[in-house]
């Protein structure tokens, strides 16, 4: 491998805010807020969503168009 060229990394900590789970890795993004874990300084990055939280992985899926589109067509057009 060529030297200086990748980007430095820095230890991350993730944190899920819809199911409050959280995992460390490493990544080039860091952020304001930072946290102490075994002495080692992590950037904390908060996600929306992730694999931990999303309905597909979860296998908790919530049907949010239970009525079918031509029906409600017919419904608002009187067709």
């Amino acid at each position: 491998m060529k030297p200086d060229i990748h980007p430095t990394t820095f230890p991350i900590l993730y944190h899920d805010s819809s199911s409050g789970e959280e995992w460390q890795s490493r990544s080039t993004k860091k952020s304001a807020e930072t946290r102490d874990i075994d002495g080692v300084e992590h950037y904390v990055v908060r996600l929306e969503i992730s694999a931990a939280s999303h309905p597909f992985f979860t296998g908790r899926q919530r049907v949010m168009d239970v009525e079918g589109r031509i029906d409600r067509f017919k419904r608002k057009y009187g067709a």
